[in-house]
């Protein structure tokens, strides 16, 4: 196994942001388990942890450990793009303590604190911006996180005004920008329904249709850079093609949240077809990764990085491209909106577009950071294995939404007379809500093995040679 060293030392930072991130990422799992058990057996952990507090924390911690994942891939990826030290490593450093603490005392103040007082405690009668899925954070935290994006904004946009300017840290830069910029409509908050729903998609649907699509790009051509060889120019031709197309159709695509808020009936049809022409930029990606894979010119030695960016494209096609298009269409969404098929779809876009392409930068620059080329051989197989357990209970999971929310559909929604019952409904989807769990679990057990092979060294590679020269001889 060779050793590697960072070719800039301020590259090290990343490292900080690298682990809160799959921390993070376990306890955002533990508590969609209990939410998926809360499903089945409606008063588990209550009153300590009702569901809508652990639906608000699984939710707020897939967002925050996907944000240090993007973070710290910036402090990897723009230094060695830009050619350059970091601008401020402390300011980095700095800024990770903050956010840290201040999701830590956000989360524990959601357990611990019941909603309506913790929003009167933070001021939010001065300015009322809680209560709204994905943004139920306090004002002091958003506050904060204004803060902490402005500081870390600062820090990369310098990196690269000082030093060389590629496509990738470019369009990462006009990603995390744009991210930055649009969750400031998440203190627009409207008396008017209409409108405050409207602003409510400017934050969410931009984000993941729209400017993280653009961090999704870069970091999957920095890493299919990095362990194919393939030269730039093709690759950038690649990026500026999906982001173009991700840009148009995102933008646009977000006319199908709008449908029956009360918006103008225009925008039934400009986003179903538009949104029908989303799962192209992640076809593309599909292509990209298998295109540059297959022109490779040298193999590299961390095999485990490319699956996991190989992994990227198809299930973030399938999830946000497939799963998606089967209920964006206005006729169609009609009936699903809001059900289980869209929880189906939600579940496989997040992981296959951003969990994954995070952990595929993670793969590829924690074994540099740690001093080596690549994890030894054994370190990689396992790692691998993590990959198909934990897509597969994806799958599994994903499927038994999907075959819930049909039924829901077929029970509740269609019917013209003597539907079915919310609540009633709900009971004739248990088979489907255990089939989740078990998916669920099976889940956990593939992070759970994603996290072992961190602690497999050099030593079990060695010592597996020498047990092959012994039988040998």
């Amino acid at each position: 196994m060779k050793t590697a060293t960072l070719k800039f030392q301020s590259q090290s930072v990343s490292r900080l942001y690298f682990i809160a991130a799959i921390g993070l990422f376990v306890g955002q799992i533990v508590f969609g388990l209990t939410l998926g058990l809360q499903y089945l057996i409606g008063d588990l952990a209550f009153p300590a942890i009702p569901f809508n507090i652990a639906r608000m924390v699984h939710t707020n911690l897939l967002i925050v450990w996907l944000l240090f994942g993007f973070m710290g891939s910036a402090y990897y990826l723009i230094p060695e793009e830009a050619d350059t030290e970091l601008h401020s490593p402390f300011l980095a450093k700095l800024l990770f303590w903050i956010f840290l603490v201040a999701d830590a005392a956000t989360i524990l103040g959601y357990l611990l604190v019941p909603y309506a007082t913790l929003a009167e405690m933070t001021g939010n009668d001065f300015l009322q911006t809680m209560g709204r899925e994905f943004l139920e954070q306090p004002l002091p935290t958003k506050v904060g996180i204004v803060i902490v994006a402005l500081g870390f904004l600062y820090n990369i946009s310098m990196t690269v005004l000082k030093g060389r300017k590629t496509a990738i840290a470019l369009v990462l830069l006009m990603g995390l920008w744009g991210l930055a910029l649009m969750f400031l409509f998440s203190f627009v908050n409207p008396s008017n329904l209409v409108r405050d729903k409207m602003y409510w998609w400017f934050v969410v649907h931009l984000w993941v249709e729209g400017t993280w699509e653009l961090i999704l790009g870069a970091l999957l051509a920095f890493v299919l850079v990095k362990t194919t060889g393939v030269d730039r120019e093709v690759i950038d031709k690649w990026l500026y093609l999906i982001i173009t197309f991700a840009l148009v159709t995102g933008i646009l695509g977000t006319g199908h949240h709008f449908y029956f808020i009360g918006l103008p009936g225009y925008w039934s049809w400009v986003g179903s077809v538009f949104s029908a022409l989303e799962p192209i930029p992640f076809f593309m990606m599909t292509l990209f990764a298998f295109n540059m894979v297959q022109r490779r010119k040298r193999e590299h030695p961390n095999q485990a990085a490319v699956l996991w960016a190989v992994g990227t494209a198809v299930m973030g096609f399938l999830g946000a491209g497939l799963w998606g298009f089967i209920h964006t269409l206005s006729p169609v969404n009609y009936y699903t909106h809001g059900s289980q098929i869209t929880a189906a779809h939600g579940h496989l876009a997040f992981y296959g577009a951003y969990v994954l392409v995070v952990i595929a930068m993670i793969s590829y620059a924690m074994p540099i950071l740690r001093g080596r080329e690549a994890n030894p051989k054994r370190a990689q197989a396992v790692e691998m294995w993590s990959f198909w357990i934990m897509t597969i209970g994806m799958g599994v999971m994903v499927l038994a939404l999907t075959g819930a929310g049909i039924l829901q559909v077929w029970l509740q929604r269609i019917p013209t007379e003597n539907a079915m019952s919310f609540m009633n409904t709900q009971d004739q989807l248990r088979f489907f809500y255990w089939v989740r769990v078990a998916g669920g679990v099976g889940f956990l057990c593939g992070l759970l093995t994603y996290l072992a092979s961190f602690f497999i060294g050099p030593a079990a590679d060695e010592a597996e040679q020498a047990g092959a020269r012994l039988a040998a001889a």
